[in-house]
């Protein structure tokens, strides 16, 4: 099968963007994931860029064979936006998070990340009935927004260490999903936040019984350290996914280090390694 292997591009600065860029071409990398307050630094509103500051960017993209596949840190500068913490707040959440998917919509990004741990805590008080209700009332509304921008809605479980109380295990998120019961909403599958949970060593059981459900997957470690750590690991997740016959993307999500461009040389070459050796095994 084709492998597809992505990187975000919060891994490096918005001035390394072409060298990054190169980096990935080198290493057979098509895939492109975004924050777009990076992808598009310097715009009053990142989610409102020209359409000529659109073109220059895909036409950088184009120009090393990247193709754009998910989009994450959707709710980046919004302030006052919280799920769990009355009307105008959830109302604030919703409305910025509808426009981060109409602007995928827009790029035709497929896939979009919701993490934002800090704004989906659940109050000490809150009856877990009426966090199941708000939950999956508002993800079903996102379900529909997505669904008609031609995208889904990615539930991402956060650890507890993220900040935050709500959908903090592979297991919670799953459940959400199955919940919700929307063909637009579905599940990020995150190896760091494996990692921290630790719960990594489930994870063969959870892609068998979410397959369906998967529409991304974040190559990560904890705390967004360089990613990934270990080939042999991810070649035991990849060769599950194929199992299971996932077909989206596999991306890398690190954060930028004090020497983006060699750790990000490194990360990519263990990467591909891995995917070679998968490969290897299932012939």
């Amino acid at each position: 099968m084709t492998r597809k292997l992505a990187v975000s591009n919060i891994a490096w600065a918005p001035g390394d963007r072409d060298a990054a860029y190169a980096l990935l071409k080198r290493h057979g990398i098509s895939g492109l994931e975004i924050a777009p307050g990076l992808l598009f630094h310097g715009s009053p509103d990142p989610l409102l860029p020209s359409n000529e500051r659109v073109a220059a960017e895909f036409a950088a993209m184009q120009a090393h064979g990247l193709t754009l596949v998910s989009m994450q840190s959707l709710l980046f500068g919004v302030e006052g936006a919280a799920l769990f913490e009355g009307e105008e707040r959830q109302k604030t959440l919703t409305q910025a998070l509808r426009r981060a998917i109409d602007f995928a919509g827009r790029l035709k990004i497929p896939n979009l990340v919701f993490g934002s741990p800090r704004q989906r805590v659940v109050p000490a008080d809150m009856p877990a009935d009426t966090v199941k209700t708000i939950a999956i009332e508002a993800f079903r509304a996102l379900g529909d927004a997505a669904e008609a921008a031609g995208t889904k809605f990615g539930l991402e479980f956060n650890p507890v260490a993220y900040g935050t109380n709500f959908l903090n295990r592979a297991d919670e998120a799953l459940a959400m999903v199955e919940a919700v019961d929307h063909p637009a909403v579905t599940l990020i599958l995150d190896l760091g936040a494996m990692h921290m949970n630790q719960e990594f060593s489930q994870v063969e059981d959870l892609i068998a019984r979410a397959a369906a459900h998967i529409s991304h997957v974040h190559v990560s470690e904890p705390d967004l350290a360089p990613a990934p750590a270990s080939a042999e690991q991810v070649v035991i997740v990849l060769r599950a996914l194929d199992r299971a016959g996932y077909t989206g993307w596999t991306s890398i999500e690190m954060k930028q280090t004090a020497t983006p461009l060699d750790d990000l040389d490194k990360v990519l070459a263990r990467l591909c390694a891995a995917a070679e050796l998968a490969r290897e095994i299932a012939a």
